[in-house]
């Protein structure tokens, strides 16, 4: 049994969060630098180099990639040999969202209410997955996500006689509709089986792996490759202007479902995908 102090938790989350929001994950880079350079429209190649020096200027300057510094996701992964001490998980949590978003001068974006809408002040609640797992470590992943490309996730029960040939319709339609609100050249997180809330889950868990990290399962990558080029073929360009990349990659996420559903699931994420992960 190993014991660890909610306020390492905090401390985690706080120090995360300024990463996340200022500094672009290196496959990210990589994946806009590798759009650059196959992109052929003159127009859509200036919109990609504004975005890389965006994201140089935010990691030199300590600033943040985007002016919606998001609502925050928190997917811890807690080793079932662990013993945490020292009081809530979730309060340390917001503690080190609080402080992060402070310490970075991020803007607050949560609102109490749906429908009454008055601002939190510190960006807090955060959003929490908890997921048992084996072992005696404290993975924590920290992922803001703005509303831009949020907005735009849809989920559907498709039936199962629709099979993949649905699937790959309901999430190329969905980038379709969604154009340049996304902010692209985007990342796409497709989940599919389980139950509603099981899709979207494994589609936002779908943009937690890195965008040059295929599916281990090749059927699955395969079908990332597919999607990717479907998506692409749209034309939607970077920031919607039209080109060749409207989209960095596609990861899927699958799950056993039952015998009469097919739930599938697409959580879109903009061109500053943002994301931090710790280890305790």
């Amino acid at each position: 049994m190993r014991i660890v102090d909610v306020e390492q938790i905090r401390e985690a989350v706080k120090k995360a969060v300024i990463t996340a929001n200022t500094l672009l994950p290196a496959d990210v880079l990589e994946g806009l630098q590798k759009a650059l350079d196959r992109e052929t429209v003159p127009r859509a190649r200036r919109m990609l180099e504004i975005i890389l020096e965006n994201a140089r200027q935010a990691q030199e300057e300590s600033m943040p990639l985007c002016q919606d510094t998001g609502l925050v996701t928190v997917h811890i992964e807690l080793g079932q040999d662990v013993h945490l001490e020292g009081g809530s998980i979730y309060q340390a949590i917001n503690q080190g969202v609080r402080e992060g978003y402070k310490a970075g001068y991020f803007r607050a974006s949560m609102v109490e209410d749906p429908l009454h809408r008055s601002n939190t002040g510190d960006n807090t609640p955060a959003v929490v997955h908890l997921e048992l797992v084996d072992g005696d470590e404290v993975t924590i992943t920290v992922f803001p996500k703005g509303a831009g490309s949020e907005n735009m996730g849809r989920t559907a029960m498709l039936k199962p006689a629709d099979g993949w040939t649905g699937v790959r319709q309901f999430v190329v339609e969905t980038v379709r509709i969604a154009n340049a609100n996304p902010c692209p050249p985007i990342i796409v997180g497709v989940g599919m089986g389980g139950n509603l809330e099981k899709a979207c889950l494994l589609a936002k868990k779908a943009l937690l792996r890195p965008i040059n990290k295929p599916h281990p399962d090749p059927e699955i990558a395969e079908k990332e490759a597919e999607l990717l080029q479907a998506i692409n073929q749209l034309g939607i360009g970077p920031q919607g202007l039209g080109g060749d990349v409207t989209a960095l990659a596609v990861n899927m996420e699958v799950f056993p479902t039952h015998i009469a559903s097919l739930p599938v699931a697409v959580s879109l994420n903009c061109h500053s995908t943002r994301r931090a992960v710790v280890k305790i």
